[in-house]
């Protein structure tokens, strides 16, 4: 096993590309715990932390670009980005020990491509957007179609994700992410659900994603929940509708962590609760 350090997305591209057998190295939560449990043989790990850009968050055009190195307890002492997407921050900070949040990123928690990663039904909620660096060139793929099935992503040969672009907010704007595990921390979610949402100058919804996690091969964008509350205020019938499409939309499966029936419940449970902290914050108030 071989260990590159490129300085330059064009040399870590050509390392990528040379074989079948090299990895990016970012924050290396993932990667590290294949390598112990010898679920890979890497020819030649790529680590990225060197290139330019990589380990920064940078405001564009009102949102934020997030290299593919930042790590989640970076991104939550990163004022501005906390403040336009808590929902996605909270998400991220969700992701293992405090140990591991000074390590894990955005970028590896896709592209480890688990239907239970926490940080991506909150990105897909808000819209982002991962740019892939690769042998064409760069190129934007919706985050919601990185993910393909357990374990596999869009990605092809030479292609690694260099930046999330998260959009701007909008004004009365807000999001939040909620999650379902059975212990109090450091568990993988049995259910997961973000919900972003604007509100015209009335209160009612004007705009809406709904997203869930871990209720199927990868995450599903409710639109059918998004639309139960579009033009509405968010009153208890309301609440009820969009809680019924998320229950409706969830395909999961039956284990030792939680049965069909259970999981379609808790996914409006959360959809519901999300979004009421999503509507509050796009009200400023605090949730």
């Amino acid at each position: 096993m071989r260990y590159e350090a490129p300085q330059s997305i064009d040399d870590a591209v050509r390392l990528l590309a040379a074989g079948a057998g090299a990895h990016v190295l970012a924050g290396g939560t993932d990667l590290l715990v294949k390598l112990r449990a010898e679920m890979v043989e890497p020819e030649v790990i790529v680590d990225i932390k060197r290139i330019a850009g990589m380990k920064e968050i940078t405001a564009e055009g009102g949102g934020w670009r997030i290299g593919a190195a930042v790590s989640g307890a970076e991104m939550s002492e990163h004022a501005g980005l906390a403040a336009s997407w808590p929902g996605v921050v909270e998400a991220a900070a969700l992701i293992g020990s405090t140990q591991v949040q000074g390590r894990a990123t955005l970028a590896g928690n896709l592209c480890n491509a688990s239907p239970a990663a926490d940080s991506v039904p909150a990105m897909v909620a808000a819209g982002a957007v991962a740019r892939i660096a690769g042998p064409k060139g760069m190129r934007d793929l919706a985050v919601i179609d990185v993910p393909k099935s357990p374990g596999k992503t869009a990605l092809e040969p030479g292609e690694f994700i260099a930046s999330v672009f998260l959009p701007a907010r909008g004004e009365r704007s807000g999001d939040a992410y909620l999650r379902f595990i059975p212990r109090t921390e450091m568990d993988i979610a049995v259910v997961g659900c973000g919900v972003a949402l604007s509100l015209d100058a009335g209160g009612k919804v004007s705009a809406a994603r709904v997203a869930l996690g871990a209720v199927g091969p990868k995450v599903i964008l409710v639109e059918a929940a998004a639309e139960t509350i579009r033009g509405r205020t968010l009153d208890e019938a309301a609440l009820a509708d969009l809680a019924a499409a998320c229950s409706a939309a969830a395909t999961p499966i039956d284990d030792k962590r939680g049965t069909v029936d259970f999981r379609r419940h808790v996914s409006g449970v959360l959809a519901r609760r999300a979004a009421v902290i999503a509507e509050a914050r796009a009200k400023g108030e605090k949730a």
